[in-house]
């Protein structure tokens, strides 16, 4: 007999809705763990950097539920949670893991956004200035879970079958997103990108700096880099 439209979405809601569910709390209880990461990684950072020099800022600082951010020297990185629960899709290299076929169950993941940002930007309030997403991290709901980012932020953390995140998997992770944003540098943009300004741009520079400015600014700044 065949399933009536009652009975499926109540089928629907015991298995999708409550997993979902699980996946949600389980990132923020991840999420949690992780400001406490920041915190103690900013800690040991201010002591073993020890004020040598005072024009290098130091510092964490908590946003609320689901925003955390950091400073170190002129970089900012913000670890944002996304307060919704996703499924990698069919194109994904997982799908063809046993992890994910015997259990689809498990393609389900909570994502925790990291970006960077000049320090300046935050500070003077460049509203134009861009940020970079420089890495996801993603839980499922057993705490399996992956890095997809830039360089080593994607092949170090790729193994979500076999890895577990634990606080001190998420301190690696922390210290790996700190070595990699101090390694991006500010480069100078192509003269040709900065021939025009508006005379609006011009008279407010002194106030508030608004000449967008950005890491990769005039360079590309994609998907080549970027590791699954």
């Amino acid at each position: 007999m065949a399933e009536q439209p009652a009975q499926t979405i109540n089928r629907l809601l015991n298995e999708k809705s409550v997993l979902k569910q699980d996946v949600f709390y389980l990132t923020i209880d991840t999420f949690h763990n992780l400001k406490e990461v920041l915190k103690e990684v900013i800690s040991e950072t201010q002591k073993n950097f020890n004020d040598a020099d005072k024009r290098v800022e130091i510092y964490y600082k908590d946003r609320g539920d689901f925003q955390a951010e950091i400073k170190v020297g002129s970089d900012v990185l913000i670890f944002q949670m996304h307060t919704n629960v996703f499924q990698f899709d069919g194109e994904h290299p997982l799908w063809k893991s046993s992890y994910f076929k015997e259990d689809d169950r498990n393609s389900y993941v909570g994502i925790i956004n990291v970006y960077n940002f000049l320090s300046d930007s935050i500070k003077y309030q460049r509203q134009w200035d861009m940020g970079y997403l420089i890495s996801r991290i993603f839980v499922n709901r057993e705490s399996h879970f992956m890095v997809q980012g830039k360089r080593q932020l994607g092949f170090l953390y790729n193994d979500m079958i076999n890895s577990v995140l634990t606080k001190e998997k998420l301190r690696e992770v922390v210290y790996s997103t700190i070595l990699y944003t101090l390694d991006f540098d500010l480069l100078v943009p192509p003269y040709e990108n900065l021939q025009e300004v508006t005379v609006e741009q011009i008279q407010s520079i002194s106030q508030s700096h608004t000449l967008a400015t950005g890491k990769r600014l005039g360079f590309r700044f994609g998907l080549d880099d970027v590791s699954f």
